[in-house]
Order: structure tokens, then sequence, then C-alpha cells
């Protein structure tokens, strides 16, 4: 089992990017050689999506995962992909190296308990609804059945307030520190909505603590077969890494 300490070395700021879907082998390959070229290790990508609309593009699914797998490999990162329903753990795994359960699962208990009697890290993300204490409650289904190679992504909670899509709870950063020891990590895209507002949510995430984020990035976002508004360029995601580590840095100074 790959340990999540690995990838979330104690003092540093890691990063989770990729796509929001994966659409294409050209087109992810793209993307990871980018992200692989500054030294990004962790590659995500939507295979099955689970989308408000039924209409709305589903993701490639079981293709996708040969071709996530294969991208993956050849430019030595780290898999990461969501997992929708227990049925799906065996075909899932055996490609994927960490399993990722989205906010629609967070209370998806049976989905939870079952992954944690896998041997490959859990990536759990907060449920837009979930108080933090129902966010850790979750991550004990995982660790309570034997795997605590767990990180935790909060991903912003659903407030009355409406100029972004969620709300950044950038307190459940230090909250959840005082409640478990995994990697908590932050996914500024999906509360921020709008590419232009994900670098200063990033930039505070690490200043609270965080030790990752998780960020979604596209060649031309707007193009994107899904969230194409909330996913940074190129260009701007490299700007966001070289700022976090910067930031990082100087708080490690002691400054």
């Amino acid at each position: 089992m790959r340990k999540v300490r690995e990838l979330f070395p104690e003092g540093e700021i890691s990063f989770i990017a990729g796509p929001c879907s994966v659409e294409s082998r050209e087109m992810l390959d793209e993307i990871a050689r980018f992200l692989s070229g500054i030294g990004v290790r962790m590659l995500r990508g939507g295979l099955f999506k689970p989308r408000t609309s039924p209409d709305s593009f589903q993701g490639l699914r079981e293709q996708g995962l040969s071709i996530m797998r294969e991208v993956a490999d050849d430019h030595h990162m780290v898999m990461i992909t969501e997992v929708m329903d227990p049925d799906n753990i065996e075909l899932v795994g055996k490609y994927t190296d960490v399993f990722q359960i989205g906010s629609r699962n967070s209370q998806n208990f049976a989905l939870l308990k079952e992954l944690g009697r896998q041997e490959k890290p859990v990536l759990l993300k907060r449920g837009f609804g979930n108080t933090t204490e129902e966010f850790y409650q979750s991550s004990r289904y995982i660790s309570s059945e034997g795997n605590n190679e767990i990180i935790m992504v909060e991903r912003g909670i659903r407030t009355f307030e409406d100029s972004t899509r969620f709300t950044l709870d950038i307190s459940s950063v230090p909250v959840m520190k005082e409640k478990v020891a995994f990697p908590i990590v932050v996914d500024p895209s999906h509360p921020a909505g709008k590419r232009e507002y994900v670098e200063s949510l990033s930039l505070a995430a690490v200043a609270a603590g965080a030790d990752g984020l998780m960020i979604e990035v596209h060649p031309e976002p707007d193009l994107a077969l899904s969230d194409g508004r909330q996913q940074v360029t190129f260009d701007q995601f490299e700007k966001i890494y070289r700022k976090a580590i910067e930031i990082r840095k100087t708080m490690n100074s002691g400054l």
C-alpha cells in the first residue's frame, strides 16, 4: 500500500491536479506532461461523473481507466480517480493508486466501509452539507475497517452566499488538524466556481496550514466538457504553484 505521508511530506505543500473529466488520451497526456514537468506528482481526473443533469457529459467511465493508468505511468505520476459504488471498487482498484470519494458520497457509509477494507489510500472529500464533525466521522468509517491511509479534502460547503459556487470553509483546516493525523488538502476549484478566484483561495489555504492543494486544470478550459468555468489554464496553475511553494517556505522559516 502506498503511504499518504510519502505523498505529503511534512512541512511541504503537495499538489493534486488534472482535469475535471478525462476527455481523451491526447488531452490527458498534454496535461500530465505539463504537470509532471513542473514537479506535480499526483494526477486526478474524473471518469465516472455524477453530474447534476443526466444530459451532461458523464465521463469516459471504464474506457477511461486504462487511458488514465497509461498516462500516469508514462509521466511517473500517482493516479487518483473517483469510485462511486461498492460494486465498482474492484474495477477501479485494478487501475487507480488512490480511491477518491466525492462530496455526494461522503456519507455513503457502505462505500466508506468497503474502502476501509482495501489496501489503497482513500481521498475523502467533505460533503457540501456536512459539518467538520460529520466529515471526521466519515473518515472513521474508513479507518475503523483498518485503512488509515486517508487524505481529507475540504472542497467548500453550501451556504446562503451565491457569489461563489460554494463557500470555502478555510477554518476547517486547523479544526481538522486537531481531529486527525491525516493530510488535510484544500480543493479551491469547486468553491471558487470561477477560475479567477482559484489563486486567492489556494494561497489562503496554504497560509491556513493545508498540506496540499487539489486544483482542476485544463489546456483550454472554455472548451472543457465539464466545469470549464472553474478550471485554470496552464499559466494560471504554474503561477499558483510557484506562489504556494514560496508561501510555505516563508511559513517554515518562522517569519
